[in-house]
């Protein structure tokens, strides 16, 4: 029950969502076999990469950082958004914190991209329990949201785990002597990367939106549907009138059966994903907006 809540708050806060459904058996990403369509491959990079990263690419947290102009005024997304989260599972309220925020948005690796994060923080009684402190940094390409780097700080009842992946699809990109290839189908969005994906979907027009996910584990297929153009909910934010959008998920092309998610978008004029919610086997997870800024 705890490492479920722990799961929910996780998946809620688009920083791990399906990563932390199976269960990761150990702290650490693990390869995954290639094997179409899913095929997703893991592995250190070459000798290769490594002499080339070590003459053309500074370490991971340091890339080259120009200033990159702000989106128009119609994008969905804007540098130093912060949107805080309350948790409630079950019938236990705020048993999570969840923050997303934009970073900002630069030149990484001669690409436009938005530098996104995500922040998960269990609390009291559940902290006493399942201490759960874990960060989640995208580098998502400005103009597809596919994920160019994807990075997970874990920090979970005393344990650390630190993964810094370079997403490709030709194994051929260096990377920094401390960051790993991760090989993924072109167009592949980490789950940061994906949200922000739906923000900027046009549900009056579309009513399905789907691609590969990779979560720092595994490759998935997701399958974004409306559900209701017109809701009306209340969150401790206050009430808001929002798009519900479904999401289902496909693992080597069977669907989870035994989950349900959903999240709102707000009629406002940046799609803000004000409720997310999960049906799972063992529980119900309810994330509702507090703040934002």
């Amino acid at each position: 029950m705890q490492r479920g809540i722990a799961a929910v708050a996780a998946l809620l806060l688009a920083g791990g969502a399906f990563y932390w459904l199976h269960g990761r058996g150990d702290a650490a990403p693990r390869a995954i076999a290639s094997a179409p369509p899913a095929a997703v491959l893991t592995e250190p990079p070459s000798k290769a990469s490594k002499k080339a990263a070590a003459s053309s690419t500074p370490a991971a947290r340091t890339e080259n950082k120009r200033a990159v102009p702000d989106p128009g005024p119609d994008a969905a997304m804007r540098t130093g958004e912060v949107l805080e989260y309350s948790a409630d599972v079950a019938k236990v309220s705020n048993v999570a914190t969840l923050r997303l925020q934009v970073a900002e948005q630069r030149n990484f690796l001669g690409k436009n991209a938005w530098h996104l994060q995500a922040f998960a923080h269990t609390q009291n009684p559940l902290r006493m329990v399942f201490e759960l402190d874990d960060q989640f940094d995208s580098y998502s390409d400005a103009g597809t949201m596919s994920s160019l780097q994807y990075e997970m700080h874990l920090s979970e009842r005393g344990q650390k785990v630190e993964s810094i992946q370079r997403m490709t699809a030709t194994g051929k990109e260096p990377a920094a002597e401390n960051v790993t290839e991760t090989r993924v189908l072109p167009g592949t969005r980490d789950p940061l990367g994906m949200m922000q994906y739906l923000r900027n979907v046009d549900w009056s027009k579309t009513r399905e939106a789907r691609g590969p996910v990779y979560d720092g584990h595994k490759l998935y297929d997701v399958r974004a549907s409306l559900a209701g153009a017109s809701e009306s909910i209340t969150v401790p934010a206050g009430s808001y009138v929002a798009t519900k959008v479904e999401l289902r998920v496909f693992d080597d092309g069977t669907e989870m059966k035994d989950a349900h998610f959903a999240v709102y978008f707000a009629h406002d004029q940046t799609h803000t994903p004000v409720l997310l919610e999960a049906v799972l086997p063992w529980t119900t997870a309810r994330v509702g907006l507090k703040s934002s800024k």
